[in-house]
């Protein structure tokens, strides 16, 4: 693993308007940031992060009958005892994931360690599988890249092929975001265009459009009946939402399924270090009011991570170890229980330290994409950096 500096395309711009890359920076700051890139060999993928995503996928779908199971985790986790049913039910049934991101620490050398799973709602889809495959192709015809690079980037066909398995062809299928946030739409609109390409029928509205009918279905903005529903809108805020309450009756089938609620938790580190301790690919994590005497003493020596259980873009972390200590401003999820994982310090390049997010089509690692910032919390406006497999290697 190594970066690399490189010169940004000149037509990036106009390339990034041109895909409907509207959000390529932010804030007057580049958010897709291509002067630098990250340089893999095969082996480091395939064995450090493939490998272990596809087995950490394994034991989280472990996790969810060990955790429906036991009515103190549920409590744990917050789960509203008025839809425990309905959840396990979604699971008993069988109903299909789409997708998910893990984000790892990874420096190239030792194991890969999870930091948190992406179970329900992750984005940055579009600049994973679309722009940076793009990137990689223009590189390589410009001849800045050596002949024969690679990108582990296999996302979009496995998408595809993900809807094919999971929904039936001509079936009607509505996408849904939350209004205004554009790179929750960029998300949604790549997963729709996706579907259509697996003989699906998509629909966009936002989510406030949302309607109920009089049998109590949930409609959208031209009174059609939604029978599937992909929601960018995470469960632990869907089931406290003033519609919860016909989440079961409505006949409506969510993609993610609601079983999702129990993995797209922070909880779910705690869980998993209970289940799987000493884990190559896990840290030591707990609910913060039950940390056991020899973990204290861990967590004074290496360092410590708070984080609620319920975060998004790095809203309500804490870190504090030797020689750091950062905290992200404070946020919507502060009130909520938290979990406390072992620090492990994120490899450093050029004063940025990357962190690497590994996609899933059900329960197959497809891609990767990184994003990197100067604090050790990866936020909101972190940037997002291509990678590239280097021939031979």
């Amino acid at each position: 693993m190594e970066k690399i500096t490189l010169t940004e395309r000149p037509d990036l711009k106009d390339q990034a308007e041109a895909a409907g890359f509207s959000f390529h920076t932010m804030y007057d700051e580049p958010y897709w940031d291509e002067t630098s890139v990250y340089a893999f060999s095969l082996e480091q993928i395939e064995q450090d992060l493939e490998g272990p995503a596809e087995a950490l996928h394994e034991m989280c779908r472990e996790a969810v009958p060990y955790i429906l199971r036991q009515e103190a985790l549920l409590d744990r986790l917050e789960i509203p005892r008025a839809h425990r049913g309905w959840i396990a039910d979604s699971w008993t049934r069988g109903e299909p994931e789409l997708y998910g991101r893990f984000d790892f620490a990874y420096d190239g050398r030792g194991p890969a360690k999870l930091l948190e799973y992406n179970a329900d709602t992750p984005t940055t889809l579009f600049e994973a599988a679309s722009f940076q495959w793009k990137w990689l192709e223009d590189m390589l015809g410009r001849g800045q890249l050596p002949e024969g690079s690679d990108q582990f980037n296999g996302i979009h066909e496995a998408l595809v092929e993900r809807f094919r398995e999971i929904i039936e062809q001509g079936e009607n299928m509505h996408f849904t975001s939350v209004a205004g946030a554009t790179e929750d739409y960029g998300t949604v609109e790549t997963l729709a265009w996706m579907a259509n390409e697996a003989g699906i029928i998509p629909h966009y509205m936002e989510l406030d459009k949302i309607g109920l009918t009089e049998e109590g279905q949930f409609a959208d903005n031209e009174s059609r009946v939604i029978g599937t529903l992909f929601k960018l809108y995470p469960w632990e805020d869907l089931l406290r939402d003033d519609f919860a309450a016909n989440l079961a009756t409505s006949g409506c089938r969510f993609v993610e399924p609601p079983w999702k609620a129990l993995l797209s938790n922070k909880g779910l580190l705690p869980v998993l270090w209970e289940m799987f301790p000493d884990h190559p690919n896990l840290l030591p994590a707990y609910f913060a009011n039950d940390v056991p005497e020899a973990a204290q003493k861990l967590f004074a020596e290496q360092g410590v991570v708070e984080k609620p259980i319920f975060s998004r873009e790095g809203q309500g972390i804490k870190i504090t170890a030797p020689g750091l200590s950062e905290a992200a401003e404070p946020g919507p999820y502060d009130s909520h229980p938290k979990i406390l994982q072992a620090y492990h310090p994120l490899p450093e390049f050029d004063g940025f330290k990357p962190v690497i997010g590994l996609w899933m089509a059900g329960g197959a690692c497809c891609g990767m994409g990184i994003r990197e910032d100067k604090s050790a919390i990866t936020g909101n406006l972190s940037r997002f950096k291509p990678h590239f497999i280097r021939p031979g290697a």
